[in-house]
C-alpha cells in the first residue's frame, strides 16, 4: 500500500511567475491520488501556513488547495510551517500508523517544500518514490524551472538511505 504526499499545492503558487506545466501536474497528481485511493493506499494533502500577508497566511484565498485538485473526505491534510513538513508537524507518526510500502511525492515547489520532502522521508526511513512529473516550480533568476527539476530528479536519485529511493513518472507508476 502506498501512501502520497502531495506538497503545497494552493492558491498561493498560482501569484508570481508562471509554474511549469501546472495543469499537466495538477493532472498527474489526480490520476495517480485516484490511483492509491483504489489501492486502499492513503493521500495526504501537506498545507503550508504561512506569516501574516502571505500568500500563504491561514483562511486567505491563497492557503486553500487548488480547486482542480481532487480531494477525497479520506484524504488526510498536514498543517506545516517550514519548508519541511517532517519538521513540527504528526506526520511522521500518521506515516507510521499507515506504515506505507512506498511515499510517492508530488507538488509543488522542487527545489523548497518538496526537495525538503523528499530527504526527510529518507531520513525517516521510508520507501521513497518521487513522481518525476509530479512536481513543479517556475523559472529561477540563475537557473529555468525544467533545469532544476532535471538536477532535483537527478540529486534525489543519488541519495544514501537505508531504504530505497525510485523516481518514476506518473505513467510509469500508473502502468
Amino acid at each position: 500500500m502506498d501512501a502520497m504526499l502531495v506538497v503545497d499545492m494552493q492558491v498561493g503558487l498560482l501569484n508570481g511567475e508562471p509554474k511549469h506545466d501546472l495543469p499537466g501536474v495538477i493532472e498527474r497528481i489526480n490520476r495517480l491520488a485516484a490511483s492509491v485511493r483504489e489501492r486502499s493506499g492513503t493521500v495526504i494533502f501537506i498545507q503550508h501556513c504561512g506569516g501574516k500577508g502571505d500568500d500563504f497566511e491561514p483562511q486567505t484565498p491563497g492557503w486553500v488547495f487548488l480547486p482542480d485538485l481532487i480531494r477525497d473526505p479520506r484524504d488526510i491534510v498536514v498543517r506545516k510551517e517550514l519548508n519541511d513538513p517532517f519538521a513540527g508537524t504528526d506526520l511522521q507518526a500518521r506515516l507510521t500508523d499507515i506504515a506505507p510500502d512506498r511515499v510517492l511525492i508530488t507538488g509543488w515547489a522542487t527545489d523548497f517544500c518538496v526537495d525538503s520532502t523528499v530527504r526527510s522521508a529518507v531520513a525517516n526511513h521510508h520507501n521513497v518514490v518521487v513522481v518525476t512529473d509530479g512536481h513543479t516550480l517556475n523559472d529561477r533568476p540563475h537557473l529555468d524551472a525544467v533545469s532544476v527539476m532535471r538536477h532535483h530528479n537527478w540529486i534525489w536519485s543519488e541519495l544514501i538511505t537505508k531504504r530505497s529511493i525510485k523516481l518514476a513518472s506518473a505513467d510509469e507508476l500508473l502502468a
